[in-house]
C-alpha cells in the first residue's frame, strides 16, 4: 500500500522554517517551549523518536520501535469496537545534535490524508521546544471521507494534548 498523497516530506522536520502548503491541504504549525536544559533535552528528544508524543496522548503504536524512515506503523486509539486504526509510514527522520523528530505520512485506510511531524529542538540558551506540523485533507476514499469535518475537531483535541504531554 502506498501513501495517500504525493507531497511526501513537505512537513520538513529537518528545516527550522516551513514554507507554503501544497494546494488542497490544511496546514498547521505550532511551536511551544516544553522545558529547559541538557538533561531534559536528552530525555525528551529520545522519547520523541520513540513516538512519545503519540503514546503519551493515548495512542498505541505498533510495532513498538523507534521511528525509522520507510517503516510502516499502525497507530490506534479508542476502546473495544470504538477503536480507530491509522496506518502510517515514516517518511523522514531528523536526528541532529539540537533537532530531533520525524514525519509520517498516511497510508490507505487512514481517516485523513496527509503528513504529520513531531520535532523537538534545543536553543543555544537551553530552552527545549516542541514543534507540530501537519498537512491534512480528506481521505481520498473510504468510510472516513464523509466524516472529515468531525475528524478536524478530533485533530484540534489531540493537538492540544500533543503540545502538553512532554512539558517539564
Amino acid at each position: 500500500m502506498g501513501l495517500t498523497y504525493s507531497e511526501i516530506g513537505d512537513t520538513r522536520p529537518a528545516d527550522p522554517q516551513w514554507g507554503e502548503p501544497p494546494s488542497g491541504f490544511r496546514q498547521y504549525s505550532r511551536t511551544v517551549a516544553i522545558g529547559h536544559g541538557r538533561e531534559f533535552w536528552d530525555r525528551v528528544s529520545a522519547e520523541v523518536l520513540h513516538w512519545g508524543v503519540k503514546r503519551r496522548s493515548g495512542f498505541r503504536v505498533r510495532p513498538d520501535t523507534e521511528a525509522a524512515e520507510g517503516m510502516d506503523y499502525r497507530i490506534s486509539a479508542g476502546f473495544g469496537p470504538m477503536m480507530v486504526h491509522e496506518p502510517v509510514r515514516v517518511v523522514q527522520v531528523v536526528d541532529l545534535p539540537n533537532r530531533r523528530g520525524f514525519a509520517y505520512g498516511t497510508l490507505h485506510g487512514h481517516p485523513v490524508s496527509g503528513e504529520e511531524a513531531f520535532i523537538v529542538h534545543l536553543d543555544p540558551d537551553g530552552t527545549v521546544y516542541l514543534t507540530l506540523r501537519s498537512l491534512t485533507r480528506a481521505a481520498p476514499s473510504g468510510r472516513w471521507r464523509a466524516g472529515f469535518p468531525i475528524l478536524l475537531l478530533a485533530q484540534l483535541f489531540y493537538r492540544r494534548r500533543y503540545l502538553r504531554v512532554l512539558a517539564n
